[in-house]
């Protein structure tokens, strides 16, 4: 992907740290919320409990991470931001939780929270300053784990979990475009363009649709239902 050509930035202005007390409230926050739902999965699966523990303590170790880039820039996170940001997110998770609908849960921590984290992380990796960027090369490493184990389990159970994957998608996609346009005039502070976090979301998500066993057609068609809210 082209990055645009960019001004250097100045990490210590008035400006950058103040976009970035909410850019970095909100990985901390993304990553602490991909802990908790990491955990409820296990109990949901316990046949894949071991293995969803052990992503729930990487997402920990993420967030200690992220929390050590924001002090190294004497940045202190708003977090109530942060949660305001996920709300949405955070309560569809667990409502579907709450009813036993695993396929939904996948769908929003496994696929939408991973891949919006994979495309954010990737642009933000040319820009960031050295400290956070040693940080966050190695986070989304681990992210890429993530997002196959969720695409393993429901490829595993593509045919019971379309329809249901179809209907969260309708609920959820929508979403991430509101929550991109929240935040696009700080993270161009940040040096990243929104147009690119979406051109990469979209490649990371529907290349996760493609790999659970949706078409092409299928997958343009629930595209769709995000960048009409765009």
């Amino acid at each position: 992907m082209q990055q645009l050509e960019i001004s250097p930035i100045d990490f210590q202005s008035e400006a950058y740290k103040d976009a970035y007390s909410r850019i970095n409230a909100i990985v901390i926050e993304g990553e602490l919320e991909a802990n908790q739902n990491y955990q409820t999965l296990a109990e949901l699966l316990p046949d894949d409990q071991e293995q969803l523990l052990s992503l729930a303590k990487m997402e920990n170790r993420h967030m200690k991470g992220f929390q050590a880039c924001g002090r190294n820039l004497n940045v202190t996170p708003d977090m109530d931001f942060a949660r305001r940001f996920f709300a949405d997110l955070h309560r569809n998770f667990q409502e579907a939780a709450a009813a036993g609908r695993i396929v939904t849960c996948l769908l929003i921590q496994s696929l939408i929270i991973e891949c919006f984290a994979i495309s954010a992380y990737n642009i933000y990796i040319p820009v960031a300053d050295d400290f956070a960027r040693k940080i966050t090369e190695g986070v989304v490493k681990d992210e890429y784990t993530h997002l196959n184990f969720g695409e393993e389990w429901l490829k595993a159970n593509f045919e019971a979990s379309k329809a249901e994957l179809e209907e969260a998608n309708k609920q959820n996609l929508p979403l991430v475009w509101r929550m991109l346009n929240e935040v696009e005039a700080d993270a161009k502070v940040l040096g990243m363009e929104k147009e690119a976090l979406v051109e990469d979301f979209m490649i990371s998500y529907g290349e996760a649709l493609s790999n659970i066993g949706f078409s092409a057609r299928d997958i343009m068609r629930m595209s769709a239902h995000g960048l009409a809210a765009a």
